[in-house]
């Protein structure tokens, strides 16, 4: 029997509420690049629609998200080897919350 194999699939998100901080950094972030780098399908999200479960202001979120996007280039994430993407552009997470309440 011929054996296929798949590559590991890697998806976490980060909330854009405020500066990264070290912990971040050497708990998600770094962890993020290196799973990247050992060739693993690597999906990473800004999870926006999280962030909006407390009031925030609309300027400083959208700012927030270019930011964070902004550092997670700057510390290694490349897009041509991970999907980066915002998850509110994506539909289906909102429609799927939808379903399940």
């Amino acid at each position: 029997m011929n054996e296929i194999k798949h590559k590991k699939r890697i998806f976490s998100g980060v909330q854009p509420t405020g500066n990264l901080h070290i912990g971040n950094y050497l708990g998600a972030v770094k962890n993020f690049v290196k799973f990247q780098s050992a060739g693993n399908e690597t999906l990473y999200c800004i999870v926006d629609l999280h962030a909006i479960t407390v009031w925030q202001d609309p300027d400083e979120l959208r700012n927030s998200i270019r930011e964070l996007a902004a550092t997670f280039i700057a510390c290694g994430l490349d897009a041509n080897k991970s999907i980066l993407f915002n998850q509110s552009q994506v539909s289906s997470h909102s429609e799927l919350a939808w379903v399940f309440n």
